[in-house]
């Protein structure tokens, strides 16, 4: 079968699972490296969620890796586990300490938003800026995520585990503001991947409480949100300035929980001119 997503590189972790990444750049010891983290919908993966975006950070010199989720993409996906947030920070950890990565800047939208603040605050040192979209973590989830309409899709799709197009499709649009968004490309992408997704790649997600230590956070913090968001409410962007002491949040009314793709110049825009402050 051919490969719904460029193939690039593979990694093997320690705990013998493979891991599948795209990479643009080399790293250096003169500018952090960029790590991009995907969420947790149905058929993400590295590649598809920030394509409009690698090419741009190579342009102007950063190393960047987008790598795919165990349970994601084209990383394994064994049924005998749980995906937890923390399986994914380690992960994530040990794939860039073996290219020698000597500072990151964690992007991460969503899921990756919450393994982002757990990787954050877990290696404080190793993060030089933290960039987010929309992301977990910021609030306990379960004061709001059986409230979402995206929330409740996501759920039922995991539950129900749907194999025809149409259904992906409908899960899809929820996560932007205009439709037009989800393109039969982005499809093509994505749906073949879920349709090899276990079920526990959802059902035994679970995440650090990360809200109760964003004070914490003493790294230059850049977050990005959607006004028409359907997953996590934007009102949750207000958190992080409340207990960040460095945090500037940008939110959008032309965008809903894929800021990265959905206005993908500005995002690139912002994101360059937020790394070029301390450097």
């Amino acid at each position: 079968m051919t490969s719904p997503i460029p193939i690039d590189k593979f990694y093997t972790l320690s705990n013998g699972l493979r891991i599948h990444y795209t990479e643009v750049g080399q790293p250096s010891a003169q500018r952090p490296s960029i790590l991009c983290l995907h969420g947790g919908g149905p058929g993400a993966s590295g590649y598809s969620n920030f394509k409009k975006n690698l090419p741009h950070f190579a342009a102007h010199g950063y190393h960047a890796v987008a790598p795919d989720f165990l349970g994601f993409g084209l990383s394994d996906k064994p049924g005998d586990i749980d995906y937890t947030s923390t399986l994914h920070v380690e992960a994530m950890h040990e794939l860039l300490r073996a290219k020698n990565v000597a500072a990151v800047v964690p992007i991460g939208n969503s899921l990756g938003g919450s393994v982002a603040l757990e990787l954050t605050l877990k290696y404080p040192q190793w993060v030089s800026h933290l960039i987010l979209m929309a992301p977990g973590g910021l609030a306990d989830p379960k004061t709001f995520w059986g409230t979402t309409d995206g929330g409740v899709a996501l759920a039922k799709f995991a539950r129900e585990q749907p194999r025809d197009e149409k259904s992906f499709r409908e899960v899809l649009a929820l996560l932007v503001h205009d439709a037009a968004d989800i393109t039969d490309e982005l499809v093509a992408e994505r749906h073949p991947i879920a349709l090899q997704q276990h079920a526990r790649v959802f059902t035994s997600v679970s995440i650090q409480p990360t809200w109760q230590h964003l004070h914490e956070i003493a790294c230059p913090v850049l977050c990005f949100w959607g006004f028409y968001d359907r997953f996590l409410p934007v009102s949750q962007a207000l958190l992080l300035p409340q207990q960040v002491a460095h945090a500037k949040v940008v939110i959008s009314s032309r965008a809903g929980h894929w800021y990265m793709l959905e206005q993908a110049m500005d995002f690139n825009r912002e994101v360059v001119d937020f790394l070029s402050l301390k450097e």
